[in-house]
Parts: structure tokens; C-alpha cells; sequence
């Protein structure tokens, strides 16, 4: 037998089985020893039948004195029962419609049973526990501590009962006694796993072999075992996505980028013309960004923070360093809107130092110094761009057509990257040019790059540290988790059915007083089998255009109400949301299009109907919309749902207002792949490792930093066989 044996091959596997397996993914021998287990039954501990006491979950070994089945006369089932033995009592044991075990057992078995203990009148008892007959000299055939002598010797005594008790997640047709019966066989195999970790890295990592931790993971004797097994193979998963990370990031530095000098005197006259003063966090996160545009390697780096903690001044610093030295930046976002409001933003901050352009594919400006934005071709704008006329360009994926030309592109932003489709991502990647010269951040093309411009990623997404660390192990980070002085927390209630109307009636004085309000639903239109719209008012589902009608004539007939959603065109969209920032809008309806980017401080009151539709994560990107000015705002969450676990949710987003904080209950209740998605990051491979191995995320991450690939050669194998495994896009 060796790793790449079919499952075929081992005992008491047939067609049937071979397909049912095939199903979990297992087809040689090397799948079934990396098909973990998903928790453990402990049954390690051995008892006297004497010592039994109800509600313990242990395992006895004795002599079956008795077993037959009989049929129940009430429930018309088949029922086993045994009486087993040792020198010290009796216990029976029942199993309900597996009448094949008064086959297997018989009386005189040496037999293991493991499960938890009732008592009733007649005394001890286990109801359904796991059997295992036992093969062992006559002198040990009751004695509790056989197992302890087979142990010393050597020996694997058990499979299924009296140790830790391995757990797997099966399909239909597959029991865990069958898996972890092929499983022993399989063992035999396990010391030609070949391990790819040096002994010295394995030292520093504090971890045991991986052909040890195999074996300890399936059938462990311990619970230290256990640990150690897990530590290992967590550490691997870990490790391989931040060495994968730090390849990318060697090969990055092989390439030049261009050597932005801080501009000291003309930045601190930037920041000193600021309405506000800089949080320390924004000093710091700035900081961070200009020492590494000074350097001749590309800076790659996230800027992530909350909602309104001002990342975009902070890449404004950068832009203004980038135009003070003769480059030019690049600001790529998801949407329209968001890129119509970075535009606007740069304008009020930059407007009268460097030109700067809107590039979408609707909306083309150019703001030149001393003169107000103005519309222009779209031809005019990329002949400007090319002969380097425009300082800023910002836009969405239309700075990736093949015509868009920069002259001398110095530094790349790109606002919620993860936002980008998986296409749009392969252009971002691979597609942006400066003239001639490809500034792919793809592993393959890295050394054959001369010159590239320096990279920053912007999320306002809150990302626990821990996570951050490992979807973006290529990536330094600078984390802004202040918020600028005087700013007030959102007011947020989780409101009952019953003081619905009094809401209502709070939005309309808020309005009164010269105020705004959105309303989010999460549908835009509820669509029937046949592809049609379905009759507002015959669905309870929250959608845009149903609550759109019910506000208009019912609610707020008497004000003035818009809405917004993805399927519009962009002329409308704009339109809308001019009239909204212009106050002509009371209320605005619409999807979770608002979610990054829309920036109106005269709104104070969120509205967001079926809220258990949403993450916590993007409930609070919702909420953060009505925390942009000096204005108290206030968020009103509403569900139909009765469940507990979403009251408990809404009810921890109503009492915390930092997005790390809600980012971190979501990702532990919710998962990684639920709140960010995974698909890009290899994290949906994980089989062990979650965001709770807070230091061994950080052990595996400083151990990759800087690692010598050529000295260890198995490590690039390793990261080259699994990528080739998970297809990363």
C-alpha cells in the first residue's frame, strides 16, 4: 500500500462504497488520511461497572453475558438488548432498529462499550453506545486495564470505543465505523507522507512532524495528542496562504518603482488648510504610506477603517506627494457613485493644487487649478491623461480599456477591492499599463517587470486584524481605528412591530428640522415564477419599489421621496442622487447600492427594514452613511423574524458601534466566507484552522516574513502544488 492506492484496494470497500466515498472527495489513500475529523467523542476514559454514575460519558469492558432482540409492542421497533460483565457489576445496554448487533455480539465476547450512563430501576445502562469486540489473551479478557498494557505495548487496541473517538462529516451510505475502520488500515501508509517543513522551521513553529500529526489527528491517545496534532496541521494551512503572500511580495521587490520624495513644507501646509485636525491613527496610517513611496520598491499596502475615519485624506496626502513629484495616481473604485464622490471629495481637499479627471463609463469631468469641474469627451479626457496633463484620475473599470494610457502613473489606489468581480480583478491585475509596461502584481510576470507603480488598497469594511492578515498576506497594513474628534456614535434601536408608527413619526420631525432619512430594503422588485412582477402588497418581502409606493401615498404623502437601485442607469442614479445631496429628496429608498460612498451629512436617520437579510458587517457600512457631520444620527433597524439568534444578533449591533468590533461577532457567528468571501484568499479550503488561532495566524506570518525560498526549497513546492489545488483566480 502506498499514498496514491485507490480506496478500492482496502478491505471491505465495493462499487458502492468506492462511489459513496468518491463523494467526499476521497479516492487513494492520501485523501482518506487528509479527510479530518470534524470533532471527537471522548471515550477514553475506562471504568469499573461498579464506578458508573449517571450522566458520565466513559467506556467500560466486559464479558457479554447476555443479547437478544425482540420487537418493541408499542413502537413496532427492534430492539437489542445486552447484559455485559466485569469482575466488578453488570450494565445493560440497549440499541433501538439495529437488530444485526445480536449477530455481531454474541455471548463470552470480550467486548468495549462506550457511551453515556442513565440509571434507572434496575441500574446501570447505556442507550445506543458504540461497541467494539476486543481480541486479547484470556487472562486480560475483563480486565479495565487492558487497554493501558496494549498501549505500552505498542499495540492499537481500539478503533471505536475506549479512546478519542474521531467524528467525520458523511454522506448517505457512509458510517463513521466504516471510515475510521479504513482509516486503520490506511495507517500503514501514513509514514510516506513526505514533509515539507525543515526541522529548524518546525522547532521555531513549536510543531510535530506531519506524518506524527496525521496519525495523532485520526487516532489520537491523548487530549496533549490531540493538541499538538491540530497545532500542526493549522499551522500548515496557515502558513502555506502567508508564504504564498510573502512570494508574491519577494517577487514585487525585485521590481523598481519610482522615488517619491516626502514633500514636508507643501504637506504640512495641506494638512494645516484642513477644516479638522488629523486623528493620531490618520497621522500614523499617513506616515506609513509616504516613507514607503520614498522607497525604490513598490509600496504594496492595505488602508483599512471604519466608516468616516478619514482614509480618504490620508490617500490624499499620498496622491498630493505623488503630483508634487511629477507622477500621476490612478484612483480605481467599484462604482460610479463611489468614484463621483472620491472625485468630489479630492476636489473640496485638492482642488486648487492638481488637475484631476472623472473617468466611468457615464460620466466624464476635468477639474483644472483655479477652474470648476467641467464636462469633457471622453476621447479629450484619455488624451490628457496620456500626455500627463491630469494629476488624479479617478474612475471605475473604464481606466482599464485598452486606450486608457498613463504618461508617468506613479502610484495605484483602489478603493473596496473586493468588490470587483473576479473578471474585473484579472484586468486589474494584469491589464493596467504604463506605456508599454505591464504592472501585473501576478507572481508569474513580477521579474520580468522594470518599473511599476507603487500600490495602496482602501477598504472601509472593518476587518479583524487576525483575518486581514491572512486574505491579505501579500499586503502591509495601516489601520485607522480612530474616529475624528466631536463625531457622535449613531443612536441605533432595534424597533418592535408595535412602535413602527412611532418611527415614522421621529423621521418626519427629523425632516421637519431640515433633515434627510434613507430606507433600505433588500430586494428591489419581487419576481414570480414566470419571470414577471409581482402586484405590490401580495409579498411581506421588503423591496425598494413596494416600500417606495407605501411611503409616497401612505406614509409621507406630503414629502418628497426618490429611490435607488442597482438595475437603473447611471443617468438616473446620478440624477437622484444630486437631488438628494441638494436636500430636493426627503426619502431615499433604495438597495445596499448605498453601501460604500454615498456621502450626505445633512442625513440623519437610516432606516433598514428586514435587517436580518444583512450581515453585521454591512448593516454597519448602512449605518455609517448617517455619521458624516456634527448632526446627532440615528439608525432604526426592523425585522419580521422571530428567531432568537437574530434578536441576539441585532441586538449586539444596537449596543456596539465600532465596526472591529461588530466585524469580529460577525465573522465568529456568521464565518469568513459568509461576511467577506473567501474565494480569492484560499480560505475556504481551510479544514482546522479560524480566526481564533489569533498567534498561530501571527507565528505563521512572521515566520514567512522574509523566508530565503532558495535555502528552502519544499516551501515553493508546497505553495505552487496547492495553488495549482485550490485554483485561485
Amino acid at each position: 500500500m502506498d499514498l496514491l492506492t485507490p480506496v478500492s484496494q482496502l478491505n471491505r470497500v465495493g462499487k458502492t462504497l468506492e462511489k459513496r466515498l468518491r463523494h467526499l472527495g476521497i479516492e487513494t489513500v492520501k485523501d482518506l488520511l487528509f479527510y479530518f475529523p470534524f470533532r471527537y467523542e471522548d471515550y477514553s476514559q475506562v471504568v469499573l461497572i461498579k464506578d458508573l454514575r449517571e450522566g458520565m460519558q466513559v467506556s467500560v469492558r466486559g464479558k457479554v453475558e447476555l443479547i437478544a432482540s425482540k420487537r418493541s409492542p408499542r413502537k413496532r421497533t427492534i430492539i437489542t438488548e445486552a447484559v455485559v460483565a466485569d469482575e466488578t457489576g453488570q450494565l445493560r445496554a440497549v440499541w433501538f432498529g439495529q437488530p444485526f448487533i445480536a449477530k455481531i455480539l454474541k455471548t463470552g465476547d470480550a467486548v468495549y462499550l462506550s457511551g453515556k450512563v442513565t440509571s434507572d430501576f434496575f441500574g446501570a445502562q447505556m442507550a445506543g453506545p458504540a461497541y467494539e469486540r476486543v481480541k486479547t489473551t484470556s487472562s486480560e479478557t475483563t480486565s479495565p486495564l487492558a487497554p493501558l498494557l496494549c498501549k505500552e505495548r505498542g499495540i492499537v487496541d481500539t478503533t471505536h470505543t475506549a479512546r478519542i473517538v474521531p467524528m467525520y462529516s458523511v454522506t448517505n451510505g457512509i458510517t463513521n465505523k466504516q471510515l475510521r475502520f479504513l482509516l486503520s488500515q490506511a495507517m500503514r501508509a501514513v509514514g510516506q507522507i513526505k514533509e515539507w517543513l525543515a526541522e529548524d522551521l518546525r522547532d521555531r513553529a513549536e510543531v510535530m512532524g506531519l506524518a506524527e500529526a496525521i496519525k495523532a489527528i485520526h487516532f489520537p491517545e491523548s487530549q496533549d495528542d490531540l493538541k499538538h496534532a491540530e497545532r500542526r496541521l493549522k499551522f500548515d494551512e496557515l502558513f502555506i496562504l502567508q508564504l504564498r503572500g510573502e512570494m508574491i511580495r519577494q517577487a514585487i521587490k525585485k521590481s523598481i518603482a519610482p522615488k517619491i520624495e516626502f514633500k514636508e513644507k507643501e504637506t504640512k501646509k495641506f494638512v494645516d488648510s484642513l477644516p479638522f485636525k488629523l486623528t493620531k491613527k490618520q497621522k500614523i496610517a499617513a506616515w506609513e504610506i509616504l516613507r514607503d513611496l520614498e522607497k525604490g520598491e513598490p509600496m504594496n499596502r492595505l488602508l483599512e477603517g471604519d466608516v468616516g475615519s478619514g482614509k480618504t485624506v490620508v490617500a490624499a496626502m499620498a496622491m498630493y506627494n505623488a503630483a508634487l513629484n511629477g507622477f500621476q495616481t490612478a484612483l480605481m473604485c467599484p462604482t460610479e457613485i463611489l468614484a463621483r464622490q472620491h472625485f468630489e471629495t479630492l476636489l473640496e481637499v485638492l482642488g486648487d493644487k492638481v488637475n484631476i479627471a472623472l473617468l466611468t463609463s457615464s460620466q466624464f469631468l476635468i477639474h483644472l487649478i483655479s477652474n470648476s469641474p467641467n464636462k469633457i469627451s471622453k476621447k479629450k479626457i484619455i488624451e490628457k491623461i496620456g500626455n500627463g496633463e491630469i494629476n488624479i484620475i479617478v474612475g471605475t473599470q473604464a481606466l482599464l480599456t485598452e486606450n486608457v494610457e498613463f504618461k508617468n502613473l506613479g502610484l495605484v489606489i483602489v478603493d473596496e477591492q473586493h468588490r470587483f468581480g473576479v473578471e474585473q480583478r484579472k484586468v486589474l491585475r494584469g491589464k493596467m499599463r504604463v506605456g508599454e509596461q505591464d504592472l501585473s502584481l501576478t507572481l508569474s510576470s513580477a521579474e520580468e517587470r522594470e518599473q511599476v507603480p507603487h500600490f495602496l488598497s482602501m477598504t472601509a469594511t472593518p476587518i479583524p486584524r487576525s483575518f486581514a492578515l491572512i486574505v491579505f498576506g501579500d499586503l502591509d497594513l495601516s489601520i485607522i481605528d480612530e474616529m475624528p474628534p466631536g463625531r457622535k456614535p449613531v443612536k441605533t434601536r432595534l424597533v418592535e412591530p408595535r412602535h413602527r408608527e412611532k418611527a415614522y413619526q421621529f423621521i418626519r420631525e427629523q425632516v421637519k428640522q431640515g433633515r434627510q432619512a434613507f430606507v433600505i430594503c433588500p430586494l428591489i422588485d419581487v419576481v414570480t415564477t414566470d419571470n414577471r412582477l409581482q402586484t405590490t402588497g401580495t409579498d411581506d418581502r421588503k423591496t425598494v419599489m413596494a416600500e417606495y409606493e407605501k411611503l409616497k401615498s401612505k406614509i409621507f404623502s406630503d414629502l418628497k421621496i426618490g429611490f435607488l437601485h442597482g438595475k437603473l442607469k447611471s443617468a438616473e442614479k446620478q440624477a437622484t442622487m444630486e437631488q438628494f445631496h441638494k436636500g430636493t429628496i426627503n426619502l431615499l429608498v433604495s438597495t445596499s447600492v448605498i453601501e460604500v460612498g454615498v456621502n450626505v451629512p445633512n442625513a440623519s436617520v437610516m432606516m433598514i427594514e428586514g435587517a436580518e437579510k444583512f450581515g453585521l458587517a454591512q448593516l454597519h457600512q448602512f449605518r455609517g452613511r448617517v455619521c458624516r457631520s456634527t448632526h446627532q444620527s440615528y439608525c432604526f433597524l426592523f425585522t419580521d423574524s422571530d428567531s432568537p439568534k437574530v434578536a441576539a444578533r441585532l441586538k449586539f449591533f444596537e449596543q456596539h458601534t465600532s465596526g472591529f468590533k461588530v466585524a469580529e461577532y460577525d465573522l465568529e457567528n456568521r464565518g469568513p466566507g459568509e461576511v467577506y468571501g473567501t474565494a480569492q484568499s484560499g480560505m475556504e479550503n481551510f479544514r482546522l484552522a479560524t480566526m481564533k488561532d489569533g498567534q498561530l495566524i501571527k507565528l505563521a506570518r512572521d515566520l514567512a516574513r522574509g523566508i530565503n525560498f532558495q535555502k528552502y526549497s519544499a516551501l515553493r513546492d508546497k505553495v505552487v502544488e496547492w495553488e495549482g489545488r485550490v485554483h485561485l483566480e
